[in-house]
């Protein structure tokens, strides 16, 4: 049994990690003081050391450096926000295993823990043994993040409430806000989540072989049918049809989709034999449904067919607590796809990331950072990295970062006014965890 240490001054946090690291196997100990902390190291061994950056009487890297030099076998993993990426880094030069960016994901922490404690038992011969701990890293990405935002936190709610159901879905949001990963998210968490979800994007079939695509065909039917050809509705039986950008259906392909969610049976093209399908539809959108039905351009008993029950995901800028979370998603994505070992991003990089206004929400953020990956030699994602239209993007006046050439007293002082006093909310606008904040309102004696 692995024996860790974790050291934290936030008592709560701390408790819920030492909970959970319990219950997956763990002899866990607890130092609230760095103080307390370097009196455990003397006295017992540790496999690992869980150390926060910022501590009231020594910080992380003290503590490392006191590991290096009298029980180097111990592996320390870092927590640090991430306006305290500088820390991280120079933690890692000094021979720091790893770090994970607060707020904490415990899937993640717990994968670095293990990694940690294969290295451990690793022969010297690494090079050899690299190519297995990135097969399993590409196993653990996520393909779906919640978020933490009040917007995100509605959103996982709706998906939670309605994936039971078979009720039919109609999911509605800017392009590029991950309309798609909701829909998957719900088949997912439903009761055909074992049996197949099928994506179509409606805008992206030709309206001459449209009927094909969705009901199948016979062979010898029409010109070009060589072979028989099972379509969407027939492949999707038993699990999920996911229909993207719905609105771009032509008012025929409307009839017919309305008649085979009705009777739940279709007939392929060039065949006189209905074929009974069972399927859960859900749909999506960025255009307005109700407006091309008050037009005349979507039929209205479809709309309602579709629309048992809506989901509204909102655009990126509504989510500003959720964009280091995806952020950090991303650039460990884009690191297991490109190969690269990029740990974070740089102050005005992070600055950058917070202040743009993501036109092109998560797949604009994913693509940008992908992007920023490749392109960066370092471990670090500099600003110069990141594309030009972000820096033209940013208004000066709607960033409140501490990086900006701004008195940071004065930064504090307008974050705390705008939040009402709530400091929790004032560290968020000035992108930096609460701890941070409250060493900042010690240092200058603001008091509330």
């Amino acid at each position: 049994m692995a024996k860790i240490l974790i050291v934290e001054d936030d008592v709560a946090f701390c408790q819920m990690l030492e909970t959970f690291l319990k219950k997956k196997g763990f002899d866990v100990y607890i130092s609230h003081t760095g103080n307390d902390a370097v009196a455990k190291i003397n006295a017992q061994k540790f496999q690992i050391v869980l150390t926060d950056v910022r501590l009231p009487d020594k910080d992380g890297n003290e503590i490392l450096e006191i590991l290096k030099h009298n029980f180097p076998a111990t592996k320390v993993i870092l927590m640090t926000g991430y306006a305290e990426v500088d820390l991280a880094v120079n933690a890692m030069k000094m021979g720091a295993f790893d770090y994970i960016s607060k707020p904490i994901n415990p899937e993640k922490m717990l994968q670095v823990i293990h990694k940690a404690l294969e290295s451990e038992k690793e022969e010297p011969s690494k090079v050899e043994e690299k190519p297995k701990p990135a097969k399993e890293k590409k196993k653990t990405i996520k393909s779906y993040v919640s978020g933490v935002s009040d917007a995100s936190k509605k959103l996982t709610d709706y998906i939670k409430l309605v994936a039971p159901t078979n009720m039919s879905v109609l999911i509605i949001g800017d392009s590029g806000t991950g309309k798609e990963y909701v829909a998957k998210n719900i088949h997912d968490q439903s009761k055909r989540a074992n049996k197949p979800f099928i994506a179509v994007d409606c805008g992206a079939i030709p309206k001459e072989i449209a009927s094909s695509e969705f009901f199948g065909h016979i062979k010898g039917s029409f010109t070009g049918a060589v072979n028989n050809k099972t379509g969407h509705f027939q492949a999707a039986n038993g699990g999920t049809l996911f229909l993207d950008e719905i609105g771009n259906l032509n008012y025929e392909l409307q009839v017919q989709l309305l008649r085979a969610l009705q009777e739940r049976k279709i007939k392929p093209v060039g065949s006189n034999q209905e074929i009974e399908v069972d399927i859960r539809v859900i749909t999506a959108t960025n255009e307005d449904l109700k407006k091309a039905v008050a037009e005349g351009e979507f039929r209205e008993d479809l709309f309602h067919r579709l629309n048992e029950f809506s989901i509204q995901v909102p655009a990126l800028r509504k989510r500003k607590d959720d964009l280091m979370l995806f952020a950090d998603y991303f650039l460990e994505k884009a690191n297991d796809e490109l190969d690269k070992e990029i740990i974070g991003f740089s102050d005005e990089a992070l600055a950058l990331l917070n202040t743009y206004s993501w036109p092109g929400n998560l797949r604009e953020m994913q693509n940008t950072i992908k992007r920023s990956v490749l392109l960066s030699t370092g471990k670090i994602i500099e600003v110069e990295a990141l594309p030009m239209q972000m820096h033209n993007d940013v208004k000066e006046e709607e960033s409140y970062s501490l990086f900006k050439n701004k008195n940071e007293q004065e930064l504090i002082l307008d974050a705390l006014e705008q939040a009402n006093g709530n400091k929790s909310k004032a560290a968020r606008i000035l992108n930096i965890d609460r701890k941070t904040l409250y060493n900042k309102l010690k240092q200058y004696d603001i008091k509330l």
